[in-house]
């Protein structure tokens, strides 16, 4: 059963996951056994050489596994997680999309894909929860 009726339901909820929410992330919809979320790239989300940070497409992922896990199994924690950089993003906004890919007894894991708003994948991203 999930947890949250709706998108706004959910949204209420994670406003309290400030480091992230203070960072420009945010929740555009529940899907089926997911989510989509968005961060807005600004001049603080670039490192030195003027790219966007690893810190900020991390956090857009584990955010969106966050959701997602947490829709399905209300007080999941992440035991492990993984991302692998693909490319540079080069658009103005970065996009993730969860998908659940195991639901057992216990633990759960999520895909992530994260692009950029120009359709260029820009990070792969694993979440494995624990069901507490």
């Amino acid at each position: 059963m999930k947890r949250f009726a709706s998108a706004e339901e959910a949204r209420a909820y994670f406003q309290n996951d400030r480091f992230a929410t203070e960072n420009g992330v945010r929740l555009d919809a529940l899907t089926e056994d997911g989510c989509v979320c968005h961060v807005d790239l600004t001049d603080s989300h670039r490192n030195a050489l003027g790219g966007v940070m690893g810190g900020i497409i991390f956090t857009l992922a584990d955010f969106a596994f966050a959701v997602s896990s947490n829709n399905v199994h209300e007080g999941t924690a992440a035991i492990d997680v993984t991302v692998q950089f693909l490319s540079a993003a080069k658009g103005t906004r970065l996009i993730a999309e969860s998908a659940c890919v195991r639901d057992g007894r216990t633990v759960c894991v999520y895909q992530v894909t994260v692009t950029d708003d120009t359709g260029r994948k820009i990070a792969l991203f694993t979440g494995t929860g624990y069901k507490g």
